[in-house]
C-alpha cells in the first residue's frame, strides 16, 4: 500500500506535536542525514524557468530509498490570489522500485527550509545570539522565526519588507507568538543590533538587499556599544540564477558555507 500524506495529515502532525518541538525534531533528523552526506546521490536541481517563475525537480537517493520533490516558485502568484510556492513529492524503495509514499510538500518545504537555516545557525551563529533581522516578511519568515527560537533561543526580531502590508501581517502574527518585533525603515536599520540576519525575499530579480556597508556599519555600532561584533547571515532567498540578495563585496568579506557547491555555483551567489 502506498501512503498518501495530504495537507490535513501535516496540519494534524504540526498541531499534535507543536510547531517548535517539531522544528527541533526536524533539525535533529537533518543533522543525522548531513553526517552521512557522502552516501546520497546528489545533483543540482533540474529547473524549468519561465517569465514569472520556475518549476524545479529535486531527486536524491541514499541507496535504500529514492525520493524527489517537485516545487515551483512564482512570486507573481500573490497578485493572482495563489500561493507563491507549491510542492509535492514521492518516496520509493530502491530494491523493488515500488513507491512507498506520495506527499504534499508545500508545508514540508516551509518546515524543511526553516529547519535547515536553524541547523546551520546552531554551528555558525554567535553564541548567545538573541536578535535576528528579517529582511523579507512573507510566509516563510514566520517559520524561520519559530525555528530560530526553538533551536537557538531567538526572541527579538527586527523586520523590513518593501511591502508594508506583509510587514504588518508578520508583526501581528509574530507578536501573538510571543516575539518582540520591531518594524524597521529599511534593511540597514533592520541589521542594527542583530547577531543573525536572514534574507528571505521572493522577487526573481537581481536586487541586492544586504550590502557590505550595512554589515560594516552594524558591526561598528556593536563595537562602540561594547557588544560582540560577530554576525551570521542566513541568505536563503537567492535560490536560482538571477535572484540575488547579497552584495558581491559581502561574499568576499565573509566565510561562506553551502550545502552543495554545484547548486550554489548555478544560483550565482558565489
Amino acid at each position: 500500500m502506498v501512503r498518501f500524506v495530504n495537507v490535513h495529515h501535516l496540519a494534524r502532525w504540526a498541531s499534535d506535536t507543536g510547531l517548535e518541538p517539531l522544528l527541533v525534531d526536524l533539525v535533529a533528523a537533518m543533522e543525522t542525514d548531513f553526517r552521512r552526506w557522502p552516501v546520497f546521490d546528489k545533483t543540482p536541481r533540474i529547473p524549468s524557468h519561465s517569465e514569472h517563475g520556475v518549476i524545479e525537480l529535486m531527486p536524491t537517493s541514499d541507496g535504500e530509498t529514492y525520493g524527489f520533490k517537485f516545487v515551483n516558485g512564482h512570486p507573481i502568484n500573490s497578485t493572482r490570489g495563489l500561493q507563491t510556492v507549491t510542492a509535492f513529492g514521492a518516496l520509493a524503495d530502491v530494491d523493488t522500485g515500488y513507491p512507498l509514499m506520495i506527499s504534499e510538500m508545500t508545508v514540508l518545504t516551509a518546515l524543511r527550509t526553516a529547519a535547515t537555516s536553524a541547523m546551520a545557525a546552531k554551528v555558525l551563529a554567535p553564541v548567545g545570539a538573541r536578535t535576528m533581522a528579517m529582511i523579507g516578511s512573507g510566509a516563510q519568515s514566520e517559520f524561520q522565526a519559530l525555528a530560530f527560537r526553538a533551536n537557538l533561543g531567538i526572541t527579538t526580531l527586527r523586520v523590513f519588507d518593501v511591502d508594508p502590508v506583509a510587514m504588518a501581517k508578520f508583526e501581528r502574527n509574530a507578536t501573538a507568538l510571543g516575539f518582540d518585533v520591531t518594524l524597521c525603515s529599511d534593511a540597514a536599520d533592520a541589521v542594527m543590533g542583530a547577531q543573525i540576519v536572514t534574507t528571505c525575499t521572493a522577487d526573481k530579480k537581481n536586487a541586492t538587499v544586504l550590502t557590505a556597508e550595512m554589515v560594516s556599519n552594524a558591526r561598528a555600532a556593536a563595537a562602540s556599544a561594547g557588544e560582540p561584533t560577530g554576525l551570521h547571515i542566513n541568505a536563503i532567498g537567492g535560490d536560482c540564477p538571477g535572484k540575488t540578495e547579497l552584495d558581491i563585496e559581502l561574499t568576499r568579506l565573509a566565510s561562506i558555507f553551502v550545502e552543495f557547491p554545484e547548486q550554489s555555483f548555478i544560483e550565482g551567489e558565489i
